[in-house]
């Protein structure tokens, strides 16, 4: 498609439906902010000047100079060699242990590594890498979703703050503390618009809404990679997974992708794109298929969208073993076919389980084991070959890996991470995540007097569950370190509130005997015990939603329910009669039920990290005034998926009283809670929006409107 046609495709039509309308008031705040965190870095990947730190001065290395250098070192180069660079490996595969990458390195058979974690293992195989025949140093990445030790809350969560500013300020600090351990390159952020929560891999982004989702993407860059990504305390940031992977038929991971073009553009590529403008290093190709296409091999999105059009010169990298699941799709046939499909494609760098063929193993890098045999057969060209090196040579001279090769230490992990200002972040966007979904007779907040407190729940005082999914391979999990005091210095609801009101004033029951991904509270002879807890206290914090393995890569649900016995639990303690609020911890909307309807207060969570019992109690007793607004639709049943507030119009517009209009028999259009969504302990008004400047079809203009807090509490 021409980018002419593109560019109208991505202009028309307007998009102006019945649920544009939903929580307006709620959010033009919120987008003013979001316009003002808008301006986006230029690109990192095309900067003029970088800092060598060689001999412990700094010099600028010009783009010149680092073309040079990469030029020179591909003309050095063996085939062999240039296909090494193209492959990525880890520790955990087939060949099992950091002595092969060692082995591997020293070869110049990979020229990335993922998931290898602790600086002095790191700096073990990169010293490896320095010995290989042209001493090129290698780039270390691994998933740094939502913090490497400082935990943050979920990006879902992140988002519910619509501040683009305390979001680049979390990445900040995540690319700092994984730096200092030896992490040059984050795998994030995953910028994927999802209007299905089904799909487990909404909690790893922004939600629904384009426009949100492009600021948050940019901002996350921004956090990341600053203005130089050689500096110290930044890394590489990825863009995931290009493109349109959070939209596959029924919700299910992995599944593939039907789409129109119009809804392409509009609705899932603005966020890609704010990303590439905001300077991402890297994108990463996503499993699906798009319209038929495997993303892996699909040069139409890669070339002609990615490079083309919006300009993109950083590298490019599949998903894990991506390039041999080809022959899976029935697209290649064989894995030779599958790499030259690939880099063709546009595919720099193979993310592999193994390098090599082993026996009896089935998983391998097809560019290592057929590149060469595909230049001699002349399948792929050595210029299509040297354009892979050359991004990938590039990326690591960006990354300072050539001027610095070690750039993390044991002294640097030391005083870098979990630091008191680390955690002051962490709790701040806790605060601001929060959204608060019922406060029925102004239920919240509590009084720090109140009296006793009965904290009940399976994720009450469950600290691992609280940091959500996708927490950093080499996290300490270890029950010492996650107890009250331990080294990972997590705060859980129970502690949070004890904090508050003491822990004299606290009565604790879990509720639920066991509370996993195989049994989320289907027992429920542990309710007595919190229905007892209920009784002998004033008033109850109950906290439900789902284990933290219900969310994440290859964690679909065809269900949105509570799951187990949850419900039950809260109906039970409100069947006591006594005063009760829920918070609920969760990483996709739910559809909550009697919950919604009955629960005086409801408090949406998230998986808040760290500081999140602090930051829970915060909002409780009233010391942070709830500002989160969701970025997510909660649908009444999961009947009503795809459910977003931004839809298209058609000639019939909803009426309730008109049987012929588009709407269901038995249950309302409209969601639980809808986008933009979120109470507050105050009230505002909002003046009638003016428009700054001449609007334009193709032109940026200004909307202003004036917010006044009319109630009694700051907010």
């Amino acid at each position: 498609m021409s980018e002419r046609i593109a560019a109208a495709v991505r202009k028309e039509p307007r998009r102006y439906g019945v649920g544009f309308a939903v929580g307006l008031a709620a959010v033009i705040a919120a987008v003013l902010v979001l316009v003002s965190g808008l301006a986006t870095a230029s690109g990192a990947a095309r900067k003029a000047a970088r800092t060598n730190r060689a001999g412990g001065h700094a010099a600028v290395l010009s783009q010149a100079q680092i073309n040079a250098n990469v030029n020179r070192l591909i003309n050095q180069m063996t085939v062999a060699e240039k296909f090494g660079q193209l492959e990525q490996a880890g520790p955990n595969g087939p060949n099992g242990t950091p002595g092969d990458l060692i082995t591997l390195a020293k070869n110049g058979q990979i020229g990335s590594v993922l998931d290898l974690v602790g600086v002095d293992q790191i700096n073990q195989v990169q010293q490896a890498a320095l010995q290989s025949r042209l001493h090129i140093p290698l780039i270390f990445g691994l998933d740094v979703i939502h913090g490497y030790r400082t935990m943050f809350p979920v990006p879902l969560g992140e988002a519910s703050s619509w501040d683009p500013r305390q979001v680049a300020r979390d990445e900040s600090v995540s690319a700092d503390e994984a730096a200092a351990d030896g992490i040059k390159w984050t795998f994030n952020p995953m910028v994927d618009i999802s209007r299905d929560p089904r799909w487990g891999r909404v909690v790893e982004g922004a939600g629904e809404d384009p426009f949100l989702g492009s600021a948050i993407a940019a901002a996350k860059v921004r956090g990341y990679q600053g203005n130089d990504f050689s500096a110290p305390n930044k890394v590489a940031a990825t863009i995931k997974h290009f493109g349109a992977y959070g939209a596959p038929v029924a919700g299910r991971e992995y599944n593939t992708v039907d789409m129109s073009t119009q809804q392409l553009f509009n609705d899932y590529l603005p966020p890609y794109k704010a990303a590439v403008d905001a300077g991402a290093a890297t994108v990463m190709a996503s499993f699906n298929s798009l319209n038929g296409v495997p993303n892996t091999a699909n040069p139409y999105l890669l070339r002609t969208i990615l490079r083309d059009e919006w300009g993109f010169n950083g590298a490019t990298i599949s998903d894990y073993q991506a390039v041999q699941e080809l022959e899976v799709f029935g697209y290649a046939n064989g894995p030779a076919e599958a790499a030259r499909l690939a880099l063709t494609a546009g595919i720099n760098i193979e993310m592999a389980v193994a390098i090599g063929q082993q026996p009896n193993q089935p998983l391998f890098s097809t560019y290592e084991a057929y590149g060469p045999q595909l230049l001699a057969q002349g399948k792929i060209t050595m210029a299509q070959l040297n354009e892979a090196v050359r991004h990938v040579l590039t990326l690591k001279y960006l990354a300072g890996m050539f001027s610095d090769p070690y750039q993390g230490s044991d002294a640097r992990v030391a005083s870098e991470e979990l630091t008191p200002a680390n955690i002051a972040v962490a709790r701040k966007t806790a605060d601001e995540s929060m959204v608060l979904l019922n406060n029925n007779n102004h239920a919240l907040p509590l009084s720090p007097s109140v009296g006793k407190v009965a904290v009940v729940g399976p994720l009450a005082d469950d600290a691992l569950d609280q940091l959500g999914p996708d927490v950093p391979i080499g996290y300490s999990t270890k029950p010492a370190d996650l107890a009250p005091g331990g080294a990972d210095k997590v705060i859980t609801v129970r502690q949070g509130i004890q904090n508050v009101v003491g822990q004299g004033n606290v009565n604790y029951a879990p509720g639920c005997t066991t509370f996993t991904v195989a049994d989320p509270c289907n027992e429920t002879s542990g309710f007595g015990d919190a229905v007892t807890a209920a009784q002998n206290s004033d008033v109850t914090v109950v906290v439900v939603g789902e284990p933290a393995g219900y969310s994440g890569e290859a964690s679909s649900r065809s269900m949105l329910d509570l799951p187990g016995q949850q419900a039950a639990l809260v109906q039970q303690i409100a069947a006591t009669g006594k005063p009760y609020v829920v918070v609920l911890m969760n990483g996709r909307p739910l559809t909550l039920g009697w919950v919604a309807d009955n629960a005086p207060a409801l408090l949406e969570a998230w998986y808040p990290g760290t500081t999140g019992g602090d930051a829970v109690a915060d909002v409780l007793f009233g010391k942070f005034n709830p500002s989160g607004k969701l970025p997510m639709s909660f649908p009444r049943n999961v009947r009503q998926i795809p459910i977003s507030y931004n839809e298209l119009p058609t000639g019939r517009p909803f009426d309730p009283n008109n049987k012929y209009t588009p709407k269901y028999l038995d249950v309302p259009n409209t969601p639980q809670y809808p986008f933009g969504y979120g109470l507050s302990y105050t009230t505002f008004s909002i003046s009638a929006p003016t428009i700054v400047g001449s609007p334009s079809r193709s032109g940026a203009f200004l909307v202003r409107a004036t917010v006044t807090n009319t109630g009694s509490k700051a907010g």
